[in-house]
């Protein structure tokens, strides 16, 4: 069952179970609305990586503006972040562990032949793909300039 179909019997389940709370029926018609958004922005239909994408996109949302309630003691909005978080956890695959990451950017590295900071882009481009929907790109470069000795 790809991640598309399975969103959609979810969503058709939360509408027929009328759940009590609706986030998680609110959550998934986010996750559609915002997977065909990006199926019109793209004009051709969203593969398996695309849906990855599209989930990491809102569980990252949904952690800035929870950074921004903490702060302004909104305890009940962050609550319902974190709700919000685990639905959508729920369909993406296991993170990558520091050592599972450490290993991968190691092979990358060789892999690409990289030596220095000049070489980030070929690591990065190996790597990606390998990781989406596993791993923040954000810390997946820190750990490649750390590696190369960037940082």
């Amino acid at each position: 069952m790809t991640l598309k179909d399975r969103i959609e019997a979810d969503l058709k389940e939360a509408m027929k179970a009328k759940e009590a709370g609706r986030t998680r029926l609110s959550v998934l018609r986010l996750v559609k609305a915002a997977a065909k958004n990006r199926e019109i922005d793209k004009r051709t239909p969203l593969d398996e990586a695309d849906y990855l994408d599209v989930l990491a996109k809102e569980v990252r949302q949904r952690e800035e503006s929870r950074a921004d309630f903490v702060r302004s003691g909104r305890t009940e909005l962050v609550e319902k972040l974190d709700h919000e978080v685990e639905i959508l956890r729920g369909y993406l695959p296991e993170p990558l562990s520091d050592a599972e990451l450490d290993a991968l950017v190691e092979e990358a590295i060789r892999t690409s032949g990289a030596s220095g900071p000049g070489g980030m882009g070929r690591v990065m481009g190996l790597l990606m793909p390998r990781v989406k929907g596993r791993a923040d790109g954000a810390v997946v470069r820190q750990k490649v300039q750390h590696h190369l000795g960037g940082s």
